[in-house]
């Protein structure tokens, strides 16, 4: 059965230059779990940066951290000694392990993005950061996150997949099977027709038991799919992805 996560459903924690809205996986079930993540996915913040903010150095342990800018450039700096401007067609991904610390500013326009937290499947693994360039206007289904030995461009220590498409109003898209796994399909910006439901910009739609069926983009889209091992082994000791139920 499909299941819709509606926009009224999430909050913003953070609002002002820096604006947050955490969507928490979770809230697509029917009973509340005690926790925001689905299987591993521990939150999505889908976040709008002003010209000129400064998010200073600050560290994360235990975090599997995959950052997609939509609009924008975000100018990254690390504790690995990386700097790099993240936009929209270069991805990035901070396997934090035992300890990473970076910052972000923003240095003109303004930027949105996805800040998407995953629970690793072990605790204080090898630090890393990885990024990859990809297209920025994929009609059809772009893989960009798997596990280590997926094959994916960029890769988390955990049994999840992450695929974006930009389909253009009237594309219809037959969604991908991973076998055991569990799709989440998040809208980025634009609208879709799933079956009978409308799922609209910053909602979701799965089906626990059941593939997704063909969807139809009724506006110029961008959208993000997850699929996950619900019952993957995770690591609950992450900076972020390890808080239960996050504000």
């Amino acid at each position: 059965m499909l299941r819709k996560l509606a926009a009224k459903q999430h909050t913003q924690p953070i609002r002002g230059p820096f604006t947050i809205t955490r969507i928490k996986p979770s809230n697509i079930l029917d009973e509340d779990i005690g926790d925001s993540a689905l299987g591993p996915l521990s939150i999505i913040d889908h976040a709008v940066m002003k010209k000129g903010l400064t998010i200073k150095m600050h560290e994360h342990v235990n975090d599997e951290i995959f950052s997609y800018v939509w609009a924008g450039t975000s100018y990254h700096k690390d504790s690995a000694g990386f700097e790099a401007p993240i936009a929209p067609g270069k991805l990035m991904i901070m396997n934090a392990g035992f300890s990473f610390w970076h910052e972000e500013k923003v240095k003109e326009d303004h930027v949105e993005m996805l800040q998407i937290f995953i629970r690793p499947e072990e605790t204080d693994l090898i630090p890393n950061i990885q990024f990859h360039h990809k297209p920025t206007d994929n009609r059809d289904w772009y893989l960009m996150v798997g596990p280590e030995s997926s094959g994916a461009p960029l890769h988390v220590r955990q049994n999840i997949y992450i695929l974006d498409a930009h389909p253009n109003e009237g594309d219809q898209l037959q969604v991908p099977v991973y076998k055991r796994f569990t799709p989440f399909l998040y809208v980025l910006n634009g609208k879709l027709q799933v079956n009978d439901l409308t799922i609209g910009r910053q909602e979701a739609v799965t089906d626990l038991d059941s593939p997704l069926p063909p969807i139809t983009a009724l506006k110029d889209s961008t959208i993000v799919l997850f699929y996950i091992d619900r019952y993957a082994t995770v690591s609950m000791e992450g900076t972020i992805s390890g808080i239960k139920k996050h504000k």
